[in-house]
């Protein structure tokens, strides 16, 4: 059958941004038969960092009903592969030795094709999409004393602005945090400091046989980078690291040129690109990690990165934001239906999953520089199964029943017994870690303002 077409300025729902989180939620709700209007500020297929995805997305990708129509433009990825200058040796993981058996791969894809895929599909199910939509302000408190809607106003490519008046608004603006910024809640994440550069590649050594999807994780003196294959030869390569570094050691050189200076500093990485060539200029982004102070209040809610966003270290940015959209529609639909009991405990059930997920990833995130957390990832042990355990929260499986809370307990008593052996070490990686964390909260560093060209493309949600 197919969807009902609706028309005029005054949908059930607004969804503001036309990415994963965006889409997911339009898509939900447009299929429950509710009038859901999607706004994208670009136009579709528009660049966008994140390519790799998580096995618990494959399960989200069946429950929409695209997962055959994303395996098509993905490359498989069975694992991942961690590499450091301090060991001779690769450690690989493999998702398929996870707790659960059940989820033993997911894909990296190109995000142009994938958030459009996505975009294209929210629209057949009934949503009206918008793009080259920008979304200027919001006013849930418009129809206070009348008929409870918002004003959302809305500007096009040509200038022209209009007013929708929504019951409900979806925050999904990705890291331009729309409604985090116009209430003032957004907070930079005051234990994580982290600012990118990034390319792509073409002719990249990659991991031999079936192994050739694997993410890989190169650390480095200063952060650590990532190198993920993608479906036609391309390879995403990029750097992480606090904002003092590319602040101190960038000396005005050129983008293109200060990425190539940076995977310099890891002489594994620069072999596997030493017959490659850069084919799309460096791009940077900004201070990475931050959360809001709320996620949810009267006929609103904020999903994906337009809440939170953690440090990209375990490929947990889309799956965490299509996560929330399920979350958030489950809610909002029952709330549209007049359901509110219904409503108002899986609204608190969506405040706890926003919250939780990236507390699971940060813990590991916040160490990840730390000798004693690469020494454990590089001579992994399944005692008592927690290597099991960690490559389930690895593969996202956060929010199931499955028992790797004890086993994550395990692994951080280990952790700590290992910053032990290697106390003066551990010591100053930790006193390293919080001057450079006071220097961004001291100097007001955004990372993107020391790396950024005039006319530089810069990469946002």
């Amino acid at each position: 059958m197919a969807p009902q077409q609706f028309t005029g300025t005054s949908p059930d729902v607004v969804v503001i941004g036309g990415g994963p989180a965006g889409s997911t939620a339009a898509a939900l709700l447009a299929d429950k038969g509710h009038d859901v209007v999607m706004f994208e500020k670009a136009q579709h297929p528009r660049f966008h960092i994140g390519e790799s995805l998580l096995p618990m997305n494959m399960p989200l990708f069946d429950r929409l009903g695209v997962r055959t129509e994303v395996e098509a433009i993905g490359i498989t990825k069975l694992g991942a592969e961690f590499i450091s200058p301090w060991h001779d040796h690769t450690s690989r993981f493999f998702f398929a030795e996870a707790m659960d058996k059940s989820f033993p791969y997911s894909v990296h894809v190109r995000r142009s094709e994938f958030d459009e895929l996505l975009f294209r599909h929210a629209a057949k199910l009934g949503a009206r999409t918008f793009e080259n939509h920008r979304v200027l302000k919001v006013d849930m408190d418009a129809g206070k004393g009348g008929d409870m809607r918002a004003s959302v106003k809305v500007k096009d490519a040509s200038g022209n602005e209009t007013e929708w008046r929504p019951r409900f608004v979806i925050d999904a603006s990705g890291r331009d945090t729309l409604l985090s910024n116009q209430y003032d809640v957004k907070e930079k994440n005051p234990r994580h400091a982290s600012a990118a550069i990034f390319g792509h590649f073409r002719g990249a050594k990659r991991a031999p046989g079936r192994l050739e999807g694997s993410i890989s994780l190169f650390w480095f003196d200063h952060g650590w980078f990532w190198f993920i294959p993608l479906r036609d030869g391309t390879t995403s390569v990029g750097a992480v690291a606090h904002p003092g570094y590319f602040k101190e050691h960038r000396k005005g050189a050129s983008l293109d040129d200060f990425l190539m200076q940076t995977i310099a500093l890891a002489p594994k990485l620069q072999e596997r690109l030493k017959d490659a060539e850069m084919i799309e200029p460096a791009t940077t982004t900004g201070n990475y990690a931050y959360n809001s102070k709320f996620c949810r209040g009267d006929r609103f809610v904020m999903v994906g990165d337009a809440y939170a966003f953690v440090d990209p270290m375990f490929s947990s940015g889309v799956f965490l934001a299509m996560n929330s959209s399920f979350e958030a529609a489950a809610g909002v639909d029952l709330w549209l239906k007049g359901e509110e009991r219904a409503a108002a405990k899986q609204f608190k059930r969506f405040e706890k999953v926003m919250k939780h997920g990236p507390a699971m990833f940060s813990w590991f995130i916040y160490r990840i520089t730390s000798p004693a957390i690469r020494n454990i990832f590089m001579n992994p042990r399944n005692m008592w199964r927690m290597q099991e355990a960690l490559l389930s929260i690895l593969a996202g499986d956060l929010f199931r029943d499955t028992p790797v809370g004890p086993r994550l307990l395990g692994f951080k008593a280990i952790y700590y017994a290992n910053c032990l052996t290697i106390l003066p070490q551990a010591i100053k990686t930790w006193l390293w870690r919080r001057a450079n964390l006071k220097k961004v909260a001291d100097e007001k560093v955004a990372g993107a303002v020391y790396l950024q060209d005039q006319g530089a493309r810069s990469e946002s949600a």
